[in-house]
């Protein structure tokens, strides 16, 4: 089945990203899970093992916005709406977790949007 061995290759590339990247109370980690229909971004403190922030295209925030979950548009809402929260929150310095997937696409434009409302990474 080519679709088990995509699925592995994705859980490899996730664990040896995930290795070098710790999120701590200073510089919390920003974690994006994209599938195909929606994407999640979440704030988390690793050293405390909770989540700070999260939005996503499933929540009541991007409901009221009127853009279609699985597109790049769709993740450019979601990343300024996790950097807004996380501004509000007090935190203005995280380390990107792009969760195995490339730097390319909606996780580029997540984390671009994310920057230009003033998260440093």
């Amino acid at each position: 089945m080519k679709t088990a061995k995509k699925v592995v290759k994705l859980q490899l590339r996730k664990e040896r990203v995930r290795g070098k990247i710790r999120g701590t109370a200073e510089r919390p980690r920003l974690c994006v899970y994209k599938s195909t229909k929606h994407i999640y971004a979440q704030v988390i403190n690793d050293l405390a093992g909770k989540t700070l922030v999260s939005a996503s295209t499933v929540g009541p925030e991007f409901k009221d916005k009127k853009v279609k979950a699985g597109t790049i548009a769709a993740a450019k809402v979601i990343g300024s709406l996790v950097a807004e929260k996380a501004l509000a929150a007090g935190i203005t310095k995280i380390v990107f977790d792009r969760g195995g997937n490339l730097y390319h696409g909606r996780v580029k434009v997540l984390a671009d949007s994310a920057r230009e409302k003033g998260l440093k990474f």
